[in-house]
């Protein structure tokens, strides 16, 4: 189970990378065709900086979730303190994962079920109902980016804890050998 995790974290790293490079690819063309447009041909098209806009939410939420797997995200005072040991970081990363479950949970919950219950008055439902005005497309296209960033971190998380390996057994004291662990 612990592998299958890692590889899922894994698999959705790299197609959040990939999505994300499109997406900053895509933000940087309409920027341009808009630059080129509204000052070449005083004509600007006015579908340009929605894509733009849509373009970089869904990068920055995809690239949360890259500085999350890669652990390159904000960590404060590292630099401070001297390291800690090992039962210290276990201890620490128990505090960070409640913190980040704390944040990620309700977020996850209110993107499909509402304050009231029900899952018509949750944020994609009423997302739905939405559309783009310059692009006529459903809004709920640009907001499901949110709820699949949480769950992409969610698991990166679940990895996370899967990967680490898991304190040092006891040793058997008649023998002197350690005693079996669990397999996967």
């Amino acid at each position: 189970m612990r592998t299958f995790i890692v590889s899922l974290s894994n698999g959705l790293h790299q197609g959040a990378r990939r999505v994300a490079i499109f997406c900053v690819c895509l933000m940087f063309a309409t920027v341009i065709i808009q630059i080129v447009a509204r000052y070449i041909f005083f004509s600007p098209p006015v579908w340009t900086e929605d894509i733009a806009r849509y373009a970089m939410v869904w990068t920055g939420l995809l690239g949360a979730t890259l500085s999350f797997k890669t652990r390159s995200d904000a960590i404060l005072l590292d630099s401070v303190f001297p390291p800690r040991p090992h039962f210290l970081g276990v201890i620490a990363e128990a505090i960070q994962t409640a913190a980040i479950l704390t944040f990620i949970l309700p977020v996850i919950y209110f993107c499909f079920i509402g304050l009231r219950g029900g899952f018509a008055k949750g944020y994609l439902a009423r997302q739905s109902g939405l559309t783009a005005d310059t692009l006529g497309i459903p809004m709920v296209w640009i907001s499901v980016a949110v709820p699949l960033a949480m769950i992409i971190i969610l698991l990166h998380l679940a990895a996370r804890w899967a990967a680490t390996p898991p304190p040092a057994s006891p040793r058997n004291d008649h023998t002197g050998q350690k005693a079996p662990t669990p397999k996967d």
